[in-house]
């Protein structure tokens, strides 16, 4: 007769606490993530200015984002959320500099922006996912945001994209950090 058991992955007391902090941290973004769409979609069509606040508020929050995502995980090699950090702090004044240019110039900055910190999200997720486990949103976040990134870039001077066309990529990201927070909440529980 055979047997069937759920195979668990245990994680060290370290890992859970790692787990539990970044499953606070994607409910914070996630939540960051949609107050950012619904205000941007309103925002978009009735204030541009307001918008472009927006715009550059959207990578200043990735830096403070990944500034927490660094004292979530005490453990393990920082470089990747220190380059993204960077990336994001650049990209911040990059997209206000830009919008002086017009809003296609601050779009092809903001596709760049997703594109670098994509992979970097990518390379994180694959790395967490043998610790943590629940790292697939954040893998597949990763991709997504490259993809949009280049379609940032591609589309930047289609006079029917606007800073408002951002929204969909922000809602996916919200989309996806609910996924791994709840995902992390079972490791957590799995593991207590």
């Amino acid at each position: 007769m055979a047997t069937i058991s759920k195979a668990t992955t245990i994680i060290t007391p370290q890992a859970a606490s790692t787990a539990r902090a970044l499953r606070k941290l994607y409910f914070a973004r996630a939540a960051f993530s949609v107050s950012w769409v619904i205000l941007v979609s309103v925002f978009s069509k009735t204030s541009p200015t307001t918008a472009a606040i927006l715009l550059v508020i959207y990578p200043a929050w990735d830096v403070v984002g990944t500034l927490l995502d660094i004292r979530a995980n005490p453990e393990g090699n920082k470089t990747p959320q220190y380059v993204n950090a960077a990336i994001s702090s650049v990209t911040t004044v990059a997209v206000g500099i830009a919008l002086q240019l017009g809003v296609p110039q601050a779009l092809i900055v903001f596709g760049v922006w997703a594109i670098g910190t994509g992979l970097i999200q990518l390379i994180l997720g694959l790395k967490r996912r043998k610790l943590l486990g629940g790292q697939w949103p954040m893998i597949i976040s990763g991709g997504q945001s490259m993809l949009g990134g280049t379609s940032f870039i591609v589309f930047a001077h289609d006079p029917t994209k606007g800073i408002g066309s951002l929204a969909g990529y922000a809602a996916f990201g919200a989309f996806y950090y609910l996924l791994a927070a709840f995902r992390l909440g079972k490791t957590v529980k799995d593991n207590a």
